[in-house]
């Protein structure tokens, strides 16, 4: 196998004179070297293009990003700084916005099994609207309107029953779904005769979503054209079509742009009986390919006639998408990012489990060495959000690079914090 696709590095990623890879004009083994190992670096600016592009495809305040894919301060500040709106799905997400100083009329809240607190918190925030998602949630929110919060504006999840060639995991739009009211069985029609007679709520449209990481545009037409049927049918004012557009995890795939997408949404979408604001979620195509996790090499164990096995000092608490999805990713050495990579390896993290695979079959250049810098591209989403510290492993930082200048904007955690929310034993 040849050299890392450049399609699968950030837009900034370019190799200097010293044939080491810079992101952001920063090479990165400096950058391993100033915030050490694993650490997430993200091209700022790639950041802000797929902002811009999303917002150019389809409107001002019409892209909500999904903060699930990743979010801190800084990534809810650039967001809400590029014109987009903020999907949050839990209070927790909620706090990191408002803490960052989004308002809470750019955030939209989500999430199937809302708490009353988490339902109070946004309507003190005054978000933009609720996408509720079962009838108790209505249930929670007539009790909260009874004790003195405000009508809240809030559009219906619907179940358009529509399966996609995903992981079974991330399929949401299937009628055998935790989501949303279901289409087909009628659950749908009855949410929204429930909340048009409702005075607790403003019922302003409808909401789908059909999975995660969906590489074909015919799935998103499809539930599309099913959800442009049933808002003709309500002849609502809002349409909110979802995100989950995929992104190219191997040199061997393609996904659709931001703009291709919206292409073939908009082709549905023209069908719409009267004006209608059409909103999007896209979260892993802001963020994903905007991403490498540096990592050093800590072992390398040859077993002759088996294979070789390459640890890092990171693993399923920074990366556990190949754990849960099976999902494929590509390394490279930072340092050496035009040799040829000629050798398969297993590479694996530090975590006490035989399933701590990072990446099942990865090739490299000839002659890696223990203290080798390794990357893996593609990893800005569901990375630092889905990690953990298991085995009491520290989690990464997270560095944003521009124009020559790396940013700390999430520090590394030190054993200190492991231990911060122990309570001291009072016998």
């Amino acid at each position: 196998m040849s050299r890392i696709s450049r399609h699968l590095l950030p837009d900034s990623a370019a190799t200097n004179k010293s044939g080491h890879l810079e992101i952001g004009g920063r090479d990165l083994t400096d950058i391993a070297r100033e915030f050490g190992t694993p650490t997430f670096v993200y091209d700022e600016n790639h950041l802000r293009a797929r902002c811009r592009e999303a917002v150019v495809a389809f409107g001002e305040q019409r892209v909500i990003y999904a903060t699930k894919a990743f979010f801190c301060g800084a990534m809810a500040r650039l967001a809400f700084e590029e014109g987009l709106l903020l999907d949050v799905a839990t209070g927790g997400e909620l706090y990191v916005a408002l803490n960052a100083g989004v308002p809470g009329s750019a955030c939209v809240l989500h999430g199937n099994n809302k708490s009353v607190e988490e339902l109070k918190m946004a309507l003190d925030a005054g978000v933009r609207h609720i996408v509720v998602d079962n009838f108790d949630e209505l249930d929670r929110l007539d009790a909260l309107h009874k004790a003195g919060s405000p009508r809240t504006r809030i559009q219906l999840r619907i179940t358009p029953g529509v399966a996609v060639h995903t992981h079974e995991f991330i399929a949401t739009g299937q009628d055998d779904s935790k989501f949303g009211f279901n289409l087909r069985n009628g659950d749908a029609q009855r949410a929204v005769d429930r909340v048009r007679a409702s005075a607790s709520v403003e019922f302003t449209g409808i909401h789908c979503h059909i999975g995660s990481n969906v590489f074909a545009s015919e799935n998103f037409a499809q539930a599309a054209r099913i959800m442009v049927d049933f808002a003709n049918q309500l002849e609502v004012d809002e349409l909110t079509l979802g995100g989950g557009l995929g992104v190219a995890y191997l040199g061997s795939e393609s996904a659709p742009s931001i703009t291709r997408w919206s292409q073939s949404l908009a082709q549905a979408t023209k069908k719409l009986n009267r004006p209608t604001k059409i909103f999007v979620e896209p979260g892993r195509a802001i963020v994903a390919s905007a991403a490498v996790t540096l990592y050093t090499i800590g072992s390398i164990k040859h077993l002759a006639g088996i294979r070789t096995y390459v640890a890092v000092d990171g693993g399923m608490s920074d990366n556990p998408r190949p754990v849960l999805y099976d999902s494929g990713y590509e390394a490279f050495l930072p340092a050496r990012v035009e040799d040829d990579r000629v050798e398969a390896v297993r590479v694996v993290g530090k975590h006490c489990e035989n399933g701590d695979v990072l990446i099942n079959e990865a090739m490299l250049p000839k002659n890696y060495s223990i203290g080798d810098l390794l990357a893996t591209p593609v990893t800005g989403a569901y990375g630092h959000s889905m990690g953990s510290n298991y085995n009491k492993v520290t989690r990464p930082p997270v560095v944003f690079v521009r124009d020559g200048v790396a940013r700390l904007v999430v520090r590394r955690e030190t054993y200190a914090d492991l231990v911060g929310l122990d309570v001291a034993d009072s016998v």
